[in-house]
């Protein structure tokens, strides 16, 4: 049997798999809630393995791993280190039962909700779905984009041709089995990507002589790569560190884990799980991608490279080395591992994008109590509707994979990181509305407006969650000092 065939067997028992679960997810969901929350009642290894899976997907193992490699080196570890221990364990430790909390003391099961509920004004709950809704899809775009580049390469499939059959697919187990179906998958997912993660870790360092030798070939080609911090200098590190550690305090999707789950005793064990899955797929994948700049040469692989400047495809750089540079036996086991990282952050994204829009405009909107089985099926249109729009996005083929997600994560954490720290920290009576309106409208304004006038999207990121942060601290200061001296 050929490596050709094998691989399609492996991917369409991989996808019978998925399909089973989410039948089986179907005749498990019985509401709405059960639909888009699981009930509420996700123990500790399901929301570990579901917030690891959908904090990670194709977007760091073919856009980060091989732009952050190839620029930063080896400097780029301190990314993967810092995103679990602040990403993830401090996401699970400062916010994670806090959030449970005010999900029932706010009855709110989206974030939208909860702002409402939090700061007793329906304008916050309104941009928080728009913002849901818009920052989301590119970013969905970016993933599809990623399993396309990856799919195009292995099996010879237009670009295009790979972005509609993934949708397809994403729509198809999504729509049967929601959360549930969900929850369940990332547990197969996460287990996947350990395994892939420990074959590509082996796998690449073979190839490229051993960790001594890759030191060795870095260190030759610029000594930066080995150093502390890379190439691009500390501030550009920061800002990719920042962004990708900070915006999971922010980001619905990942917050609404901890909505979903059982009780306080699965937040402590879940941190912890979480934690250690993090550092295993982050360090990985950026160690890899410090070895694109050893192992893909623009003489071995021209297509990876512009011919007119020699400067590097980044998005192709990870898929090039993943296709031609591991063993063809071991490249299936990689193949599902970038499969199951973004089937399963899709998932997140799209369940928190319909529900978003089924609980915070749908219900809201309507005058009579609407019956459990219509606001399925409207949840489901909605799930088919955001994928469609994040397909259509992705079939414009845009130049970075890198640059979407960052706009993407650094425009939803300028919206919400400020009103959900202090909204779960702050006292009341000191910020109020204003203080978050201001947060959202001030943080996502500098964010937009530092992109456009050119600024990397991840320093336009940082500033703007910055300032989200700050902005209620110093509302509340002046309005202190106000008060003083009246």
């Amino acid at each position: 049997m050929s490596i050709e065939i094998l691989k399609i067997v492996v991917i369409v028992l991989y996808a019978g798999i998925i399909l089973y679960v989410g039948i089986i997810g179907k005749r498990k969901t019985k509401s709405t809630e059960d639909l888009l929350f699981g009930g509420g009642k996700i123990g500790a290894l399901m929301s570990a393995f579901s917030y690891g899976t959908a904090y990670f997907s194709a977007v760091l193992f073919i856009g980060f791993a091989g732009q952050i490699g190839w620029n930063y080196g080896l400097s780029g570890l301190w990314i993967a280190l810092i995103n679990a221990l602040v990403g993830v364990f401090g996401a699970w430790m400062i916010i994670g039962w806090r959030m449970k909390s005010a999900s029932l003391q706010y009855n709110a099961q989206t974030l939208g909700e909860f702002l409402e509920g939090r700061y007793q004004n329906s304008h916050l709950r309104i941009i928080s779905t728009f913002a849901i809704f818009i920052f989301l899809i590119p970013y969905s775009a970016a993933v599809f984009m990623g399993l396309s580049y990856l799919f195009q390469f292995n099996f010879n499939i237009p670009y295009e041709i790979a972005v509609i059959v993934m949708g397809v697919f994403t729509t198809f187990y999504l729509v049967m089995g929601g959360y549930k179906s969900v929850a369940i998958i990332d547990v197969i997912f996460g287990s996947i990507m350990l395994v892939g993660v420990s074959v590509l870790l082996y796998s690449t360092s073979s190839t490229a002589g051993g960790f001594e030798e890759i030191l060795s070939k870095l260190n030759a080609i610029d000594p930066k790569l080995t150093a502390t911090v890379g190439p691009p200098g500390l501030w550009s590190l920061f800002s990719l560190i920042f962004l990708t550690s900070i915006a999971p305090f922010a980001m619905p999707q990942l917050l609404q884990k901890f909505v979903s789950i059982k009780d306080r005793k699965s937040i402590k064990k879940g941190a912890i799980a979480s934690t250690i899955f993090a550092l295993i797929i982050g360090g990985v994948a950026y160690f890899v991608g410090a070895t694109t700049r050893i192992l893909i040469t623009p003489e071995e692989f021209p297509e990876a490279f512009n011919l007119d400047s020699g400067t590097p495809i980044y998005d192709r750089l990870m898929p090039e080395l993943l296709g031609h540079v591991v063993p063809d036996f071991l490249s299936i086991l990689l193949l599902l591992l970038i499969l199951a990282a973004s089937m399963s952050s899709l998932a997140s994204m799209v369940l928190t994008s319909s529900s978003t829009f089924v609980k915070d405009i749908y219900l809201k909107l309507q005058k009579e109590e609407i019956e459990d089985r219509k606001v399925k099926k409207i949840s489901r249109l909605a799930s088919v509707i955001f994928v469609i729009l994040a397909v259509v996005l992705a079939l414009g083929n845009f130049d970075s994979i890198v640059m979407i997600m960052s706009l993407s994560w650094g425009a939803l954490g300028s919206v919400f990181l400020g009103p959900v720290i202090w909204g779960l920290y702050g006292k009341p009576s000191i910020f109020t509305k204003f203080e978050a309106l201001f947060a959202s409208i001030f943080g996502l304004g500098t964010c937009f407006l530092l992109a456009i006038v050119g600024r990397p999207t991840p320093e336009a990121g940082t500033i703007g969650m910055l300032v989200s942060f700050c902005t209620p601290i110093l509302l509340a200061c002046i309005r202190k000092i106000q008060q003083k001296q009246q």
